[in-house]
């Protein structure tokens, strides 16, 4: 199913209409503030085997990362990390960044391995946020990427709904994506460090 949700003012109703299908087990594919994303509730296990199953690759192998609502949110799958990483989180987000943080014993749980880091994001997008807002927890999520050798990223919901309809359960046009993805920053050590540069802009650093 294709569902127009508006990106600037999200109609709950259809908003409401993602979160059964969510809550059901289904897995969705929305927009964020870099890529369209693949997504599913990280609370329903049969949900993330089946988006690992999707994307060819073994749950314990996957990198996928959670969409936080805000930085509170964040703490809950994290181990405590350092003022100054908190403090570039905090001009960060919500934006085009991932932040590879140490999880805490939630985390490997979820996806049946011995999983030490995980990928957060709080993208600056009404739909997303909105969407995990609602849900009432974080959403695990994916890029969608496209066989093109040329265009790493679908920019076009519709040619995403085509590619997709048969094999997820909902696909949300929030209008075209952006045809680059979130810089990524490792906290894991004792300095950021830039693994992927991407939209963000790196002076936050």
């Amino acid at each position: 199913m294709l569902l127009s949700i508006h990106p600037d003012n999200p109609d709950k109703r259809k908003i409401e209409q993602a979160i059964n299908v969510l809550k059901k087990g289904g897995v969705i594919i929305y927009p964020t503030d870099t890529v369209y994303s693949m997504a599913c509730d990280l609370n329903n296990r049969k949900a993330v085997e089946r988006m690992a199953q999707i994307k060819g690759i073994k749950i314990e192998k996957a990198n996928f990362s959670l969409i936080c609502h805000d930085l509170s949110n964040i703490s809950d799958y994290t181990v405590q990390f350092s003022n100054s990483i908190y403090k570039i989180m905090k001009r960060a987000l919500p934006g085009p960044y991932t932040f590879i943080l140490n999880a805490n014993n939630s985390v490997p749980k979820l996806f049946k391995s011995k999983k030490k880091t995980i990928g957060i994001r709080v993208p600056n997008n009404n739909i997303a946020q909105t969407l995990v807002e609602e849900l009432g927890n974080p959403l695990i999520s994916t890029s969608v990427h496209d066989d093109d050798e040329i265009l790493e990223y679908i920019t076009d919901p519709e040619l995403i709904h085509e590619k997709y309809e048969n094999i997820l359960d909902l696909v949300i046009d929030g209008g075209y994506g952006k045809n680059e993805a979130s810089t990524i920053i490792d906290c894991t050590g004792n300095e950021p460090e830039i693994l992927r540069e991407g939209i963000g802009s790196l002076d936050i650093i």
